[in-house]
């Protein structure tokens, strides 16, 4: 008899149940009782591992034990909902299951016929993002445009950045390099995934210009119309605009229409980032957000971090598909196949930087399909009410003070004693292991940052959160 080193059928089923109820009761009890930033020193982890791989192999209940006494202390729980830095990156047991169900098929759906059903779920299904978001009709694959799951808000950007640059140099810059001295344009408050795509496309950081931001951290437009006349006179050429609907460090939306319209008559692809608020669409009374997104050349939200889609999976849409395609796609021998060369099928390949893609859109689906559309304005509406809560809060405290307009669901503030107070109070908190913060820095000023948007977040963990805030004031 051979022998096999594999696990079997019975074993899998066997420990897969046992998984399955580790992530039942860390999602609906351990998490709530651990800390949330981790408190383990750097290195820490590693020494508990030893120092080379078993040469046979062992049980998994071995690893499961492992991951609970070795890993589960350097878990930052992201999925705490007494999480309320950086963003929310939540997941759902839909989701989870999604995520299951694509490693259980294990497809590589780079071209349509590899997996027919994992690029025409993705079309479809970001095709109903598009309806669920208030999103033009432009973006739909039924139009010139469509879109596509990237791993994250990054690669989408870059994969804009690099179109606007072809599309700028007339398709030359893939062939000869860049010609010419490009200038790209994004608020002061823009994501750093844009500095890093300027690089990584050739632009170069010089010319990318931080665009100065009003009293709410949004972009002036009269300020970029400044910019972009002045270096259109020093004989540089303008050609690529990022507008931001939700920055990070405040959540501060652009004016994507007043930016639109002067894209417009300059000539400039614009790109709109809502990786963090764009979610917030789903609810007619937020799509204000999305004020003059028809003039977008390209668009990104990201599911995996307000709509219960565990990372990664960002949706990426642009109005003109043929752009993006006629940047980055490539067709060696061995990719060549009847379908494609007939036209008739989307191969995503075309539409990101990596060859290879996961089955993501399952996990999608099954979010959207689970929740459905009111679902998720639910919980949304619940999060931005707890933030505006936690906002009227503040404004009472004679000791804090909102240091930025709170849209939706992000609260920057700060204790009126400094920035030597505010970092002390950060540390406190965060030490405490009751919950997680993050800072930013807004008008030179040290800034606490708190986002309510974890999937089992409720009022009383936001209570409880502004308790221990003012508790630790009161010790400070």
């Amino acid at each position: 008899m051979t022998e096999s080193h594999h696990m079997s059928g019975e074993e899998f089923r066997r420990h897969a149940h046992a998984l399955i109820d580790w992530i039942i009761d860390y999602q609906e009890g351990r998490v709530d009782d651990l800390p949330v930033l981790s408190q383990v020193e750097p290195g820490s982890i590693r020494k508990k591992l030893p120092p080379s791989a078993p040469e046979n192999g062992e049980s998994f209940e071995a690893m499961l034990r492992d991951v609970d006494e070795i890993l589960l202390p350097g878990i930052t729980h992201w999925q705490s909902p007494d999480f309320f830095a950086f963003f929310p990156a939540n997941t759902s047991y839909p989701a989870i299951l999604g995520e299951l169900l694509s490693a259980g098929l294990g497809i590589q759906g780079m071209l349509w016929a590899t997996s027919p059903a994992c690029t025409e779920l993705e079309t479809h299904v970001l095709d109903w993002l598009v309806e669920m978001l208030g999103l033009p009709d432009t973006f739909r694959s039924t139009s010139a445009g469509g879109g596509v799951i990237q791993d994250s808000a990054s690669s989408a950007s870059l994969c804009a950045l690099i179109a606007a640059r072809e599309r700028a140099t007339g398709d030359a810059s893939n062939r000869t390099g860049v010609d010419r001295p490009l200038v790209a344009y994004a608020s002061s408050q823009a994501h750093s995934s844009i500095e890093k795509a300027i690089g990584i496309a050739g632009i170069g950081k010089e010319n990318l210009r931080l665009i100065d931001v009003d009293a709410s951290f949004a972009m002036r437009a009269d300020s970029l119309q400044a910019q972009i006349e002045a270096d259109r006179a020093e004989g540089r050429t303008p050609f690529f605009v990022c507008a931001t609907v939700g920055t990070t460090s405040s959540n501060a939306i652009d004016p994507v229409d007043a930016i639109g319209s002067i894209c417009e008559v300059e000539g400039l692809w614009l790109h709109v980032d809502a990786a963090m608020s764009g979610t917030a669409a789903v609810c007619p009374e937020f799509r204000w957000i999305h004020e003059g997104i028809e003039r977008a050349d390209s668009y990104c939200v990201n599911p995996h971090k307000w709509m219960f889609t565990n990372f990664d999976c960002d949706a990426f849409y642009v109005a003109d598909r043929a752009a993006l395609i006629r940047s980055l796609s490539i067709l060696p021998e061995y990719l060549r196949n009847r379908p494609t060369e007939s036209g008739a099928v989307i191969d995503y390949r075309d539409w990101q930087v990596p060859l290879g893609r996961r089955f993501r859109a399952l996990k999608l689906w099954f979010v959207i399909r689970h929740y459905g559309i009111e679902g998720i304005r639910y919980h949304i509406r619940q999060h931005i009410e707890l933030a505006q809560a936690l906002r009227g809060w503040i404004e009472e405290d004679e000791r804090f003070e909102v240091a930025a307009p709170a849209p939706l669901n992000l609260v920057c503030f700060r204790h009126r004693g400094g920035d030597d107070a505010n970092r002390s109070l950060l540390d406190r908190l965060n030490d405490s292991g009751d919950l997680y913060l993050t800072h930013t820095v807004l008008d030179g000023r040290f800034t606490l940052r708190l986002c309510v948007g974890q999937t089992r977040t409720e009022a009383r963990h936001v209570e409880r959160a502004w308790k221990t805030i003012r508790q630790v004031a009161d010790e400070l």
